[in-house]
């Protein structure tokens, strides 16, 4: 049960207290900056202060306070969530881990690495690869987004479609609990399951059971991975959507397998000059990553399914340079449409028979609600990004946007999907997520956040339908 808060009038002077000089923020500036994620169409409120957490025990202090006066905590990365889980809530604190950025240790010889939260995925990856090492998850954010963040939301990336999201690496963590008690779980062995997966259940929990500030990730080695590149231009997303259930009834697992439109290359061109293609409807980016034989033979199956399946232009064996270059169109086409208006961001994903008929419907429903759409996927593994486009200000065209949304979000579940694939629940997906889940199913949601914030301190109303959302929908249905 949520208490009402008792916020008191020296709040500022109280939290400094807790933490470093100079960590709380109050300023209307820090306020509207900190006040919500890159998911600027979900709601978010002012938040009562902004504290720059330095430590694990400064973040423990204060959940403490905020749990022993009934204010919320929303914790913070780097902000580059797409879902609106750190949006600010009423009556809240958000609490920022961004300074909490050192990586503790690399364990060359176990394979491990232990992280801050606020570390940047890439920082990360370079600190491994410095001791021939990898960490694969690697998100489009991954130049941006944090670790902890990553772990909050279970992120995925291009690579996951062969080497797993995060869930899939992450051994152990430190967490801050909502009544501020810090505890250590998982392990930082290649094996351990003594007890219930507690590791699993924090990752993509979003911040609403416990604050993670510290993880433990297994890493790979750098060595014995030979890529190739494989490039085919499309003359339509359907085109482009064949070739990869093809690839994946043939039992094929690239490294990588990219889909972008042709409005992305266009936004992204228009922006970098990177000499992208402007006259393909769709660009498939594939990586093969096995090393001699095995690997030329794969990237020509991949090869000859792209030109079978209407692809032109096909290479491969692509010089790095030009692959790299094709990847960052990839990785930059979100922040390049941010520049062509607010993006209301679509995170489905389908199996993979269904990407061709997703993307159909996908192009329908722009056309139906008079609307841009632009297409990014991780196509691989069917986790498809629609990149809906309003012009500022322009409130029909934005309630447009908002009914192709929820109608991509219809036709997912239909064809056997789900709502989020990566970038989380938060708030954007929650109607969505309360027609996937089965009512017993949220029970069981809501009993495990009662049991560890029964105060509903943490991130409150983001990462499943609570009551209140599931009435809606009953109601709306």
């Amino acid at each position: 049960m949520i208490r009402t808060a008792i916020i008191s009038n020296h709040l500022a002077e109280d939290l400094a207290a807790l933490v470093q000089k100079g960590m709380v923020l109050t300023d209307d500036d820090s306020l509207q900056t900190y006040s919500h994620d890159d998911a600027e169409w979900a709601p978010f409120e002012t938040p009562l202060a902004v504290v720059l957490a330095g430590t694990t025990s400064e973040v423990a202090n204060v959940v403490r306070y905020a749990d022993e006066r009934g204010i919320h905590v929303v914790p913070r990365g780097a902000g580059s969530g797409l879902s609106g889980g750190a949006n600010s809530v009423g009556d809240c604190i958000i609490l920022s881990l961004e300074l909490m950025n050192d990586v503790v240790e690399i364990n060359a010889d176990e394979r491990f690495a232990v992280a801050q939260a606020g570390v940047i995925n890439d920082a990360l990856r370079d600190a491994a690869a410095a001791v021939g090492l990898w960490y694969p998850p690697d998100p489009a954010s991954s130049g941006i987004s944090t670790i902890g963040g990553n772990a909050a939301t279970n992120a995925g990336g291009i690579c996951c479609v062969k080497y797993g999201v995060t869930r899939d690496y992450v051994l152990g963590m430190t967490v801050v609990l909502a009544d501020g008690e810090i505890v250590h779980l998982g392990h930082r062995t290649a094996k351990g399951v003594t007890g219930y997966d507690l590791t699993g259940l924090m990752v993509g929990s979003e911040g609403t059971l416990g604050i993670i500030t510290e993880v433990i990730v297994k890493l790979l080695p750098l060595a014995g991975r030979e890529e190739q590149g494989i490039v085919g231009y499309f003359p339509s997303l359907r085109a482009a959507g064949v070739a990869v259930a093809a690839i994946s009834s043939e039992g094929i697992v690239p490294a990588a397998l990219e889909l972008i439109d042709r409005t992305c290359l266009r936004a992204v061109d228009e922006w970098l000059d990177l000499g992208l293609p402007a006259d393909v409807d769709a660009l498939l980016l594939a990586k093969i990553d096995e090393r001699g034989t095995a690997g030329r033979e794969l990237a020509h199956r991949v090869a000859a399914i792209f030109r079978d399946s209407g692809g032109s232009n096909v290479e491969q064996s692509v010089d790095p340079a030009d692959v790299g270059r094709l990847f960052l169109a990839r990785r930059m086409a979100y922040p390049a449409l941010e520049r062509l208006g607010p993006v209301l961001t679509e995170d489905v994903c389908v199996p993979r028979s269904a990407v061709p008929e997703m993307l159909s419907r996908i192009q329908a429903s722009a056309a139906r609600h008079d609307v841009v759409i632009a297409n990014i996927a991780h196509a691989g593994d069917g986790n498809l990004h629609p990149l809906i486009i309003a012009p500022m200000g322009d409130m029909p065209a934005k309630a447009r946007a908002k009914a192709a949304f929820d109608e991509i979000v219809d036709d997912c579940r239909a064809l056997g999907g789900t709502v989020t694939g990566e970038h989380g629940v938060g708030l954007l997906k929650l109607s969505g997520a309360a027609d996937e889940l089965e009512p017993r199913v949220i029970s069981m949601h809501q009993s495990v956040k009662d049991a560890l914030d029964p105060h509903g301190t943490l991130n409150p109303g983001k990462a499943f339908p609570h009551n209140d959302v599931v009435g809606q929908r009953a109601e709306a249905g």
